[in-house]
């Protein structure tokens, strides 16, 4: 199985190509929509059409991102997942359901089972002959949680308007903040902001640092600006850099609180310098 690196953003398919070389025949190739690190999206239509050239299974994964795709003008971000054998979308990502819930849909189920079901004596039933589905058969565990409930809640409470609504604000104010980013001398954007995640560094102007330098200052900016407890911003590491990583996601947020996260980054940030 092979998949795309995030560090590189959306790409080709490279280590595709390499394992190939190197005398590994592939199996399955994973196309993400909404990488984790900052959340860009791959070429799926022309992984979909290796993979169907090629006889591999295309996997996408669109844990993240896949459902901002309700959104009017984002129904883009899933094109070429139609001609996927398989596709994720995490609800407890951004679509404010508790930790965890996937949905996972596969036009191959039959594949699926023949993987992992494992049907003794004392499991095997009647209906089971019938073409019952049981989802025993579809995974590791014989058993499973409801989890589909809690979505099921979510979406009968806020209905499919209220949350195309918030997904877009969240966008929006992902927007906003990489626009004070941007106008900022000392800071720097290192990646586009197609959905709700701002990935950025503090780099002051006025001071020259070495690379580690740089990643130590924002480690320590990080650290200061969570430990006031108003905010949590995470981090990651891009092309080898430290860089820190708004997300919002909370169906409250507001851009108040976006606004007052800036205002503790620079304020802070300009503490670390002087």
């Amino acid at each position: 199985m092979v998949g795309v690196d995030d560090d590189a953003g959306a790409s080709a398919l490279p280590r595709c190509f390499v394992a190939a070389d190197a005398g590994v025949q592939p199996l399955a190739v994973v196309a993400t929509v909404g990488t984790t690190s900052t959340t860009s999206v791959d070429p799926v239509p022309a992984i979909a059409d290796i993979c169907e050239r090629e006889g591999l299974w295309l996997h996408v994964d669109a844990a993240y991102a896949g459902v901002a795709a309700m959104v009017p003008g984002y129904e883009h971000i899933l094109l070429g997942a139609e001609r996927a054998d398989s596709l994720v979308v995490n609800p407890h990502k951004w679509l404010f359901t508790p930790f965890d819930l996937s949905a996972f849909y596969c036009r191959r189920m039959d594949v699926v089972r023949q993987a992992f079901s494992l049907v003794p004596d004392y499991l095997a039933t009647v209906e089971g002959a019938h073409g019952v589905r049981n989802l025993m058969d579809t995974g590791v565990q014989l058993g499973r949680r409801f989890r589909s409930l809690k979505l099921w809640m979510i979406l009968r409470h806020f209905g499919a308007a209220s949350i195309r609504a918030t997904i877009t604000e969240h966008i929006r104010l992902a927007q906003v903040f990489g626009g004070w980013v941007d106008d900022h001398p000392d800071f720097e954007r290192v990646a586009p902001t197609p959905f709700s995640v701002v990935c950025f560094r503090y780099t002051p102007a006025r001071l020259t640092m070495t690379d580690a330098e740089l990643d130590a200052l924002n480690e320590r900016l990080l650290d200061v600006v969570n430990g006031t407890g108003e905010v949590f911003l995470s981090h990651t590491r891009l092309h080898g850099r430290f860089v820190i990583r708004l997300a919002i996601g909370h169906l409250r947020t507001t851009e108040h609180h976006v606004a007052r996260a800036w205002e503790l980054l620079t304020t802070h940030a300009a503490g670390l310098t002087d």
